[in-house]
């Protein structure tokens, strides 16, 4: 009888020590993203002065996202995924059909460098892809939200021709923002896990920023006499480009038309001023594939206890004969 239940208590303790091998295994992956970026601020957008989300994007102007990941399993339902992504967003107000803001004229393209750190939460999983029993093909399905720091540094063209100038030190609007941002990243993904080493995916991610200059464009139209090189000057071109469109169609508004400056009480702007729409930030979004690579490895605990069942030598500290 004690025999046999030292049998069952060795098999039981077995089994527990390859389970927890099992759950150490294929903890970390490493991959990229491939993708487009859009953006959702000043310019774009249909038959109204703004919408939110998605509906103001204007699709022709998805441009790529590319990047690298690292993401380490803690349990069943809780994944940690860090990387870096570097994508572009542009827009143009000559793409819109809203006819003020064809008449603002103004344009953009913007390179950000993104760095995340986001959990990743199970929506359902499911480790028998099609039920067939050998385990060689896995889905998972989750969500998340995180935290991003990005660097990004916008630039603009004369009536989208030619070169493209650096806006931020032309400081169009007598606004030194950063070029440093913050952002929350949301979205959902999923993956299949080929024979628990290959990962295939998709990710849909969306980022609220906490600045409104991504398209170097927020408030109000200042003064010209005070930009650089004052009114006959690069940032004076850049910064009121209705003249180009008024030049190809008269009957488009000029500024103080565009009707989305909400203002209040105490607020100096006047309407007939209004350049951007300060009430909102900008946001971007991006739809990569991915793929990653799963390392097989095991815990500290394991390789420091039980290296000798794979015919390693297993060292530690000598023992002193106590007296």
């Amino acid at each position: 009888m004690r025999s046999r239940t030292l049998r069952f208590s060795i098999l039981f303790g077995a089994l527990a020590l390859l389970g927890s091998q099992v759950n150490a295994q294929y903890a970390w992956d490493f991959g990229i993203h491939v993708g487009g970026a859009n953006y959702l601020g000043e310019m774009g957008g249909t038959d109204q002065p703004r919408r939110d989300f998605v509906w103001d994007m204007k699709l022709s102007q998805t441009r790529w996202a590319i990047g690298g990941f690292a993401r380490r399993k803690i349990n069943r339902s809780i994944s940690l995924n860090t990387g870096l992504l570097y994508l572009r967003i542009q827009g143009a107000d000559e793409l819109s059909s809203y006819r003020p803001r064809r008449g603002r004229n103004l344009n953009f393209r913007n390179d950000l460098l993104e760095w995340y750190l986001r959990p990743e939460f199970t929506i359902f999983q499911d480790n028998d892809l099609g039920g067939r029993g050998r385990y060689r093909l896995d889905f998972r399905l989750f969500g998340y939200a995180g935290v991003a720091l990005f660097y990004h540094n916008p630039k603009g063209q004369l009536n989208r021709e030619g070169e493209f100038y650096n806006l931020r030190p032309l400081t169009t609007e007598l606004v030194e923002y950063s070029r440093i941002g913050f952002a929350v990243p949301i979205g959902i993904g999923f993956h299949f896990t080929q024979r628990r080493r290959h990962r295939f995916g998709m990710d849909l991610g969306w980022r609220t920023t906490f600045t409104d200059y991504l398209d170097d464009v927020s408030t109000v139209y200042v003064d010209p006499n005070l930009l650089p090189e004052g009114a006959n000057g690069l940032a004076a071109d850049l910064y009121n480009q209705h003249g180009f469109a008024y030049a190809l169609d008269p009957t488009l508004p000029g500024p103080g038309n565009y009707g989305y400056y909400l203002g209040g009480p105490g607020d100096s702007p006047k309407k007939e001023n209004v350049r951007g729409d300060p009430t909102h930030n900008d946001s971007y979004m991006t739809l990569t594939l991915t793929y990653s690579y799963v390392l097989r490895g095991q815990s500290n605990f394991y390789r420091q206890r039980y290296n000798w069942m794979r015919g390693n030598k297993r060292v530690g500290r000598k023992s002193r004969a106590k007296f």
